[in-house]
Protein backbone atom coordinates (compact mmCIF):
# COMPACT_ATOMS: atom_id res chain seq x y z
CA UNK A 1 0.00 0.00 0.00
CA UNK A 2 1.46 3.38 -0.99
CA UNK A 3 1.63 6.27 1.44
CA UNK A 4 -0.23 9.53 1.00
CA UNK A 5 3.07 11.20 0.19
CA UNK A 6 3.78 8.64 -2.51
CA UNK A 7 0.29 8.88 -3.97
CA UNK A 8 0.13 12.66 -3.82
CA UNK A 9 3.63 14.13 -4.25
CA UNK A 10 3.78 17.78 -3.32
CA UNK A 11 6.23 20.69 -3.45
CA UNK A 12 8.63 21.24 -0.59
CA UNK A 13 6.90 23.16 2.18
CA UNK A 14 8.65 26.48 2.95
CA UNK A 15 9.22 25.23 6.52
CA UNK A 16 11.17 22.24 5.11
CA UNK A 17 13.58 24.33 3.06
CA UNK A 18 17.30 24.45 3.88
CA UNK A 19 17.84 28.10 4.77
CA UNK A 20 21.61 28.04 4.13
CA UNK A 21 21.03 26.99 0.51
CA UNK A 22 18.55 29.84 0.01
CA UNK A 23 21.11 32.24 1.52
CA UNK A 24 23.77 31.03 -0.91
CA UNK A 25 21.36 31.29 -3.84
CA UNK A 26 20.44 34.86 -2.87
CA UNK A 27 24.10 35.92 -2.59
CA UNK A 28 25.01 34.17 -5.85
CA UNK A 29 22.21 36.12 -7.55
CA UNK A 30 24.03 39.33 -6.59
CA UNK A 31 27.12 38.17 -8.48
CA UNK A 32 25.10 37.04 -11.49
CA UNK A 33 23.23 40.36 -11.52
CA UNK A 34 26.47 42.38 -11.37
CA UNK A 35 28.05 40.49 -14.29
CA UNK A 36 24.89 40.52 -16.42
CA UNK A 37 24.45 44.23 -15.84
CA UNK A 38 28.02 45.39 -16.39
CA UNK A 39 28.98 43.06 -19.25
CA UNK A 40 25.71 42.36 -21.07
CA UNK A 41 22.98 44.95 -20.42
CA UNK A 42 25.27 48.00 -20.27
CA UNK A 43 26.90 47.12 -23.60
CA UNK A 44 27.13 44.21 -26.01
CA UNK A 45 28.36 40.93 -24.53
CA UNK A 46 30.67 40.63 -27.55
CA UNK A 47 32.57 43.86 -26.76
CA UNK A 48 34.95 41.82 -24.59
CA UNK A 49 36.07 39.81 -27.64
CA UNK A 50 37.24 42.94 -29.46
CA UNK A 51 39.97 43.76 -26.97
CA UNK A 52 40.24 45.82 -23.77
CA UNK A 53 38.34 49.10 -23.56
CA UNK A 54 39.55 52.34 -22.01
CA UNK A 55 37.31 53.30 -19.09
CA UNK A 56 36.35 56.78 -18.03
CA UNK A 57 37.71 56.50 -14.51
CA UNK A 58 40.14 54.50 -12.35
CA UNK A 59 37.09 53.43 -10.32
CA UNK A 60 35.65 51.67 -13.38
CA UNK A 61 38.98 49.93 -13.95
CA UNK A 62 39.10 48.76 -10.32
CA UNK A 63 35.52 47.48 -10.34
CA UNK A 64 36.06 45.63 -13.61
CA UNK A 65 39.17 43.95 -12.24
CA UNK A 66 37.33 42.84 -9.08
CA UNK A 67 34.35 41.53 -11.05
CA UNK A 68 36.55 39.70 -13.55
CA UNK A 69 38.89 38.13 -11.01
CA UNK A 70 36.55 37.42 -8.10
CA UNK A 71 33.00 37.22 -9.45
CA UNK A 72 32.51 36.76 -13.20
CA UNK A 73 32.30 33.02 -13.95
CA UNK A 74 32.31 32.05 -10.27
CA UNK A 75 28.77 33.32 -9.66
CA UNK A 76 27.42 31.35 -12.63
CA UNK A 77 29.32 28.26 -11.46
CA UNK A 78 27.71 28.64 -8.03
CA UNK A 79 24.26 28.75 -9.62
CA UNK A 80 25.08 25.56 -11.54
CA UNK A 81 26.16 23.80 -8.34
CA UNK A 82 22.97 24.91 -6.60
CA UNK A 83 20.75 23.81 -9.46
CA UNK A 84 22.33 20.36 -9.44
CA UNK A 85 21.91 20.08 -5.68
CA UNK A 86 18.30 21.24 -5.97
CA UNK A 87 17.55 18.66 -8.65
CA UNK A 88 19.04 15.91 -6.48
CA UNK A 89 17.02 17.08 -3.45
CA UNK A 90 13.82 16.94 -5.50
CA UNK A 91 14.80 13.51 -6.85
CA UNK A 92 15.41 12.08 -3.38
CA UNK A 93 12.31 13.61 -1.80
CA UNK A 94 10.16 12.01 -4.51
CA UNK A 95 11.79 8.62 -3.97
CA UNK A 96 8.52 7.00 -2.79
CA UNK A 97 6.46 8.35 -5.66
CA UNK A 98 5.78 6.29 -8.76
CA UNK A 99 5.54 9.60 -10.64
CA UNK A 100 9.06 10.75 -9.73
CA UNK A 101 10.58 10.56 -13.20
CA UNK A 102 7.56 12.03 -14.99
CA UNK A 103 7.31 14.89 -12.48
CA UNK A 104 10.97 15.81 -12.79
CA UNK A 105 10.82 15.59 -16.58
CA UNK A 106 7.80 17.90 -16.49
CA UNK A 107 9.68 20.23 -14.13
CA UNK A 108 12.54 20.51 -16.62
CA UNK A 109 10.16 20.81 -19.59
CA UNK A 110 8.35 23.72 -17.92
CA UNK A 111 11.72 25.34 -17.17
CA UNK A 112 12.65 24.93 -20.83
CA UNK A 113 9.44 26.69 -21.92
CA UNK A 114 10.07 29.51 -19.45
CA UNK A 115 13.66 29.74 -20.70
CA UNK A 116 12.69 29.98 -24.36
CA UNK A 117 10.13 32.70 -23.55
CA UNK A 118 12.73 34.60 -21.54
CA UNK A 119 15.37 34.09 -24.25
CA UNK A 120 13.18 35.30 -27.12
CA UNK A 121 10.89 37.92 -25.60
CA UNK A 122 12.81 39.41 -22.66
CA UNK A 123 16.58 38.92 -22.85
CA UNK A 124 18.83 36.65 -24.90
CA UNK A 125 21.42 36.35 -22.13
CA UNK A 126 19.08 33.74 -20.62
CA UNK A 127 20.58 30.84 -18.64
CA UNK A 128 17.32 28.95 -17.99
CA UNK A 129 17.25 27.21 -21.38
CA UNK A 130 20.78 25.85 -20.91
CA UNK A 131 19.92 24.67 -17.39
CA UNK A 132 16.82 22.83 -18.60
CA UNK A 133 18.75 21.06 -21.38
CA UNK A 134 21.58 20.15 -19.00
CA UNK A 135 19.01 18.91 -16.50
CA UNK A 136 17.64 16.41 -19.04
CA UNK A 137 21.15 14.95 -19.35
CA UNK A 138 21.80 14.87 -15.59
CA UNK A 139 18.42 13.43 -14.53
CA UNK A 140 19.09 9.81 -15.65
CA UNK A 141 22.45 9.89 -13.86
CA UNK A 142 20.70 10.57 -10.55
CA UNK A 143 19.62 6.90 -10.55
CA UNK A 144 23.32 5.93 -10.46
CA UNK A 145 25.47 5.34 -7.36
CA UNK A 146 27.67 8.12 -6.01
CA UNK A 147 30.88 6.75 -7.55
CA UNK A 148 29.31 6.94 -11.01
CA UNK A 149 28.08 10.49 -10.36
CA UNK A 150 31.63 11.46 -9.40
CA UNK A 151 33.08 9.78 -12.50
CA UNK A 152 30.57 11.51 -14.78
CA UNK A 153 31.26 14.88 -13.13
CA UNK A 154 35.00 14.46 -13.69
CA UNK A 155 34.43 13.45 -17.32
CA UNK A 156 32.28 16.48 -18.16
CA UNK A 157 34.59 18.90 -16.34
CA UNK A 158 37.62 17.35 -18.08
CA UNK A 159 35.86 17.86 -21.42
CA UNK A 160 35.27 21.50 -20.54
CA UNK A 161 38.92 22.02 -19.56
CA UNK A 162 40.06 20.30 -22.77
CA UNK A 163 37.84 22.62 -24.83
CA UNK A 164 39.40 25.58 -23.05
CA UNK A 165 42.90 24.38 -23.91
CA UNK A 166 42.06 23.34 -27.48
CA UNK A 167 38.90 25.16 -28.63
CA UNK A 168 37.06 23.25 -31.38
CA UNK A 169 37.42 24.85 -34.79
CA UNK A 170 34.45 26.95 -35.81
CA UNK A 171 32.87 27.08 -32.34
CA UNK A 172 33.35 30.82 -31.94
CA UNK A 173 31.99 33.27 -34.53
CA UNK A 174 34.53 35.14 -36.64
CA UNK A 175 35.90 38.48 -35.53
CA UNK A 176 34.14 40.13 -38.48
CA UNK A 177 30.77 38.68 -37.39
CA UNK A 178 31.37 39.86 -33.82
CA UNK A 179 32.31 43.35 -35.03
CA UNK A 180 29.14 43.64 -37.12
CA UNK A 181 27.02 42.44 -34.22
CA UNK A 182 28.55 44.97 -31.81
CA UNK A 183 27.99 47.83 -34.26
CA UNK A 184 24.35 46.81 -34.75
CA UNK A 185 23.85 46.35 -31.01
CA UNK A 186 25.17 49.85 -30.27
CA UNK A 187 22.58 51.27 -32.64
CA UNK A 188 19.52 49.05 -32.13
CA UNK A 189 19.67 48.38 -28.39
CA UNK A 190 20.28 52.06 -27.67
CA UNK A 191 17.61 53.60 -29.90
CA UNK A 192 15.30 50.88 -31.24
CA UNK A 193 11.69 50.34 -30.26
CA UNK A 194 10.50 47.10 -28.69
CA UNK A 195 9.94 45.34 -32.03
CA UNK A 196 13.34 46.47 -33.32
CA UNK A 197 15.05 45.17 -30.19
CA UNK A 198 13.04 41.94 -30.36
CA UNK A 199 14.04 41.28 -33.98
CA UNK A 200 17.72 41.95 -33.25
CA UNK A 201 17.59 39.83 -30.09
CA UNK A 202 16.33 36.87 -32.12
CA UNK A 203 18.98 37.48 -34.76
CA UNK A 204 21.71 37.37 -32.08
CA UNK A 205 20.66 33.98 -30.68
CA UNK A 206 23.00 31.87 -32.91
CA UNK A 207 25.98 33.94 -31.72
CA UNK A 208 24.86 33.65 -28.09
CA UNK A 209 24.36 29.88 -28.55
CA UNK A 210 28.04 29.47 -29.46
CA UNK A 211 29.00 30.88 -26.05
CA UNK A 212 26.65 28.44 -24.30
CA UNK A 213 28.07 25.53 -26.29
CA UNK A 214 31.52 26.41 -24.99
CA UNK A 215 30.49 26.05 -21.31
CA UNK A 216 27.71 23.45 -21.62
CA UNK A 217 29.88 20.55 -20.45
CA UNK A 218 30.96 22.62 -17.43
CA UNK A 219 27.32 23.24 -16.54
CA UNK A 220 26.57 19.51 -16.65
CA UNK A 221 29.69 18.71 -14.61
CA UNK A 222 28.82 21.27 -11.94
CA UNK A 223 25.22 20.00 -11.79
CA UNK A 224 26.67 16.59 -10.99
CA UNK A 225 29.06 18.01 -8.39
CA UNK A 226 26.12 19.76 -6.71
CA UNK A 227 24.10 16.52 -6.75
CA UNK A 228 27.07 14.64 -5.33
CA UNK A 229 27.48 17.22 -2.56
CA UNK A 230 23.88 16.60 -1.52
CA UNK A 231 24.09 12.81 -1.79
CA UNK A 232 27.33 12.65 0.21
CA UNK A 233 25.94 14.74 3.07
CA UNK A 234 28.57 17.47 2.66
CA UNK A 235 25.90 20.19 2.48
CA UNK A 236 24.77 19.25 6.00
CA UNK A 237 28.30 18.85 7.43
CA UNK A 238 29.49 22.22 8.74
CA UNK A 239 33.02 21.07 9.56
CA UNK A 240 33.32 19.37 6.17
CA UNK A 241 32.22 22.57 4.43
CA UNK A 242 35.06 24.57 5.95
CA UNK A 243 37.54 21.78 5.20
CA UNK A 244 36.56 22.18 1.54
CA UNK A 245 36.27 25.99 1.56
CA UNK A 246 39.73 27.07 2.68
CA UNK A 247 41.92 24.96 0.35
CA UNK A 248 39.53 25.47 -2.59
CA UNK A 249 39.68 29.25 -2.27
CA UNK A 250 43.45 29.25 -1.74
CA UNK A 251 44.22 26.89 -4.63
CA UNK A 252 41.65 28.55 -6.90
CA UNK A 253 43.16 32.00 -6.29
CA UNK A 254 46.66 30.62 -6.93
CA UNK A 255 45.61 29.04 -10.23
CA UNK A 256 43.99 32.29 -11.36
CA UNK A 257 47.18 34.15 -10.46
CA UNK A 258 49.27 31.93 -12.75
CA UNK A 259 46.73 32.10 -15.57
CA UNK A 260 45.00 28.71 -15.20
CA UNK A 261 41.60 30.38 -15.16
CA UNK A 262 39.11 27.58 -16.02
CA UNK A 263 40.14 25.26 -13.18
CA UNK A 264 40.75 28.16 -10.80
CA UNK A 265 37.21 29.43 -11.43
CA UNK A 266 35.66 26.05 -10.58
CA UNK A 267 37.68 25.74 -7.36
CA UNK A 268 36.87 29.29 -6.29
CA UNK A 269 33.17 28.66 -6.86
CA UNK A 270 33.36 25.50 -4.73
CA UNK A 271 35.22 27.43 -2.03
CA UNK A 272 32.79 30.36 -2.05
CA UNK A 273 29.81 28.03 -1.86
CA UNK A 274 31.21 25.91 0.97
CA UNK A 275 32.25 28.97 2.98
CA UNK A 276 28.88 30.72 2.68
CA UNK A 277 26.95 27.52 3.46
CA UNK A 278 29.16 26.92 6.49
CA UNK A 279 28.76 30.45 7.83
CA UNK A 280 25.00 30.46 7.20
CA UNK A 281 24.64 27.21 9.16
CA UNK A 282 25.68 28.91 12.42
CA UNK A 283 23.14 30.91 14.40
CA UNK A 284 25.29 34.04 14.22
CA UNK A 285 25.82 33.45 10.52
CA UNK A 286 22.05 33.20 10.00
CA UNK A 287 21.64 36.61 11.62
CA UNK A 288 24.44 38.01 9.44
CA UNK A 289 23.31 36.55 6.10
CA UNK A 290 19.65 35.76 6.69
CA UNK A 291 18.53 38.74 4.63
CA UNK A 292 19.52 36.80 1.49
CA UNK A 293 17.29 33.77 2.20
CA UNK A 294 13.98 35.27 0.96
CA UNK A 295 15.74 36.55 -2.15
CA UNK A 296 17.15 33.07 -2.78
CA UNK A 297 13.79 31.43 -2.17
CA UNK A 298 12.40 33.67 -4.94
CA UNK A 299 15.51 33.53 -7.16
CA UNK A 300 13.56 32.55 -10.29
CA UNK A 301 11.15 35.49 -9.96
CA UNK A 302 13.96 37.90 -9.11
CA UNK A 303 16.17 36.74 -12.00
CA UNK A 304 13.41 37.31 -14.56
CA UNK A 305 12.42 40.60 -12.91
CA UNK A 306 16.01 41.84 -13.27
CA UNK A 307 15.87 41.12 -17.00
CA UNK A 308 12.64 43.10 -17.36
CA UNK A 309 13.89 46.03 -15.26
CA UNK A 310 17.35 46.28 -16.85
CA UNK A 311 15.90 45.85 -20.34
CA UNK A 312 13.69 48.88 -19.72
CA UNK A 313 16.59 50.89 -18.26
CA UNK A 314 19.11 50.19 -21.02
CA UNK A 315 17.17 49.54 -24.24
CA UNK A 316 15.64 52.04 -26.60
CA UNK A 317 12.01 51.20 -25.71
CA UNK A 318 12.80 52.44 -22.16
CA UNK A 319 15.41 54.89 -20.93
CA UNK A 320 17.89 53.98 -23.68
CA UNK A 321 21.03 54.03 -21.50
CA UNK A 322 22.76 51.28 -23.50
CA UNK A 323 26.42 52.21 -24.06
CA UNK A 324 26.08 55.48 -22.13
CA UNK A 325 27.02 54.49 -18.56
CA UNK A 326 30.32 53.61 -16.96
CA UNK A 327 30.74 50.47 -14.89
CA UNK A 328 30.38 52.21 -11.52
CA UNK A 329 27.21 54.04 -12.59
CA UNK A 330 25.60 50.89 -13.95
CA UNK A 331 26.56 48.85 -10.88
CA UNK A 332 25.06 51.50 -8.58
CA UNK A 333 21.74 51.09 -10.40
CA UNK A 334 22.04 47.31 -10.09
CA UNK A 335 22.73 47.42 -6.36
CA UNK A 336 19.68 49.66 -5.87
CA UNK A 337 17.51 47.18 -7.80
CA UNK A 338 18.98 44.26 -5.83
CA UNK A 339 18.33 46.01 -2.50
CA UNK A 340 14.74 46.64 -3.58
CA UNK A 341 14.38 42.94 -4.40
CA UNK A 342 15.72 41.97 -0.96
CA UNK A 343 13.02 44.09 0.69
CA UNK A 344 10.28 42.97 -1.72
CA UNK A 345 11.11 39.28 -1.32
CA UNK A 346 11.00 39.47 2.47
CA UNK A 347 7.65 41.30 2.31
CA UNK A 348 6.15 38.92 -0.26
CA UNK A 349 7.06 35.77 1.67
CA UNK A 350 5.33 37.07 4.79
CA UNK A 351 2.03 36.61 2.96
CA UNK A 352 2.69 33.95 0.31
CA UNK A 353 4.38 30.53 0.18
CA UNK A 354 6.27 31.08 -3.06
CA UNK A 355 7.34 33.78 -5.47
CA UNK A 356 4.94 34.25 -8.42
CA UNK A 357 7.05 32.35 -10.98
CA UNK A 358 8.04 29.68 -8.44
CA UNK A 359 4.34 29.13 -7.74
CA UNK A 360 3.53 28.83 -11.45
CA UNK A 361 6.46 26.44 -11.97
CA UNK A 362 5.25 24.15 -9.18
CA UNK A 363 1.63 24.29 -10.35
CA UNK A 364 2.59 23.25 -13.88
CA UNK A 365 5.01 20.61 -12.63
CA UNK A 366 2.48 18.87 -10.38
CA UNK A 367 -0.48 19.49 -12.67
CA UNK A 368 -2.49 20.78 -9.72
CA UNK A 369 -3.24 24.23 -8.35
CA UNK A 370 -0.77 24.86 -5.51
CA UNK A 371 -1.82 26.78 -2.38
CA UNK A 372 -0.25 30.22 -2.39
CA UNK A 373 -1.09 31.35 1.15
CA UNK A 374 0.87 30.05 4.16
CA UNK A 375 -1.34 27.99 6.46
CA UNK A 376 -1.33 30.62 9.20
CA UNK A 377 -2.42 33.40 6.80
CA UNK A 378 -5.06 31.16 5.24
CA UNK A 379 -6.39 30.29 8.71
CA UNK A 380 -6.62 33.96 9.70
CA UNK A 381 -8.43 34.85 6.47
CA UNK A 382 -10.85 31.94 6.92
CA UNK A 383 -11.52 33.02 10.48
CA UNK A 384 -12.14 36.63 9.43
CA UNK A 385 -14.42 35.48 6.61
CA UNK A 386 -16.36 33.31 9.05
CA UNK A 387 -16.79 36.17 11.50
CA UNK A 388 -17.96 38.45 8.70
CA UNK A 389 -20.54 35.89 7.58
CA UNK A 390 -21.81 35.47 11.15
CA UNK A 391 -22.12 39.23 11.55
CA UNK A 392 -24.09 39.48 8.30
CA UNK A 393 -26.49 36.72 9.49
CA UNK A 394 -27.04 38.46 12.83
CA UNK A 395 -27.45 41.88 11.25
CA UNK A 396 -28.77 41.43 7.69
Amino acid sequence: MTSDRAAFPRPTNPSERIDAIDVLRGIALLGVMAINLVMEFRLSIFEQFLGPKTHASPLDDAIEMILTQAVELKAFALFSLLFGAGLAIQFDRLANSERRTSLLLRRLAVLLVFGVIHLCLIWNGDILTEYALAGFIVLPLLFAPRWLLALAALAFLALYLAMQALPPAGLYPSRAAIWRDVMDANRIYATGGFLDVLAFRLREIPLIASLHAFVFSRTIGLFLVGALAWRSGILQNIRGLFVIALPSIGLGAALLHVGIEPLGTILLALGYGAAILGIASFERGKRLLGWAAPLGQMAFTNYVAQSVIFGWIFYGYGLGLFGRLGIAQALAIGIAVYAGQVLFSAWWLRYYRYGPIEWLWRTLMYGAWQPMLPSRVAAVRTQLSSRTSEAQIRDP
